[in-house]
C-alpha cells in the first residue's frame, strides 16, 4: 500500500502596494557645520575621555578643513 501526498497550490498572493522609493541621506553643509561646533562645545564642557582626545581631534580637523576648502572653492 503506498501513501499519497495530497499537494495543494498555494493560494495566490496579491501584490502590497509600492512602497515609495527611499529617500536619500538628507546632510548638507550647514549640517556638517552644526556638528564642527557641538564637538567644539563638547570639548570645552570636557565631554570627552582623555583617551578620546585624539580620535576625536583628528575627526574634527578632517571635518574643519573639508568645510574650509568648500568655503574656499564657493568664495
Amino acid at each position: 500500500m503506498s501513501d499519497e501526498v495530497n499537494q495543494q497550490a498555494a493560494p495566490a498572493t496579491t501584490e502590497a502596494p509600492a512602497a515609495p522609493p527611499p529617500q536619500g541621506p538628507d546632510l548638507n553643509l550647514s549640517d556638517l557645520s552644526a556638528l564642527r561646533s557641538i564637538v567644539e562645545v563638547a570639548s570645552s564642557r570636557g565631554a570627552f575621555k582623555a583617551a578620546e582626545l585624539e580620535s576625536v581631534g583628528k575627526v574634527f580637523n578632517k571635518l574643519n578643513n573639508f568645510l574650509e576648502s568648500v568655503a574656499k572653492k564657493d568664495a
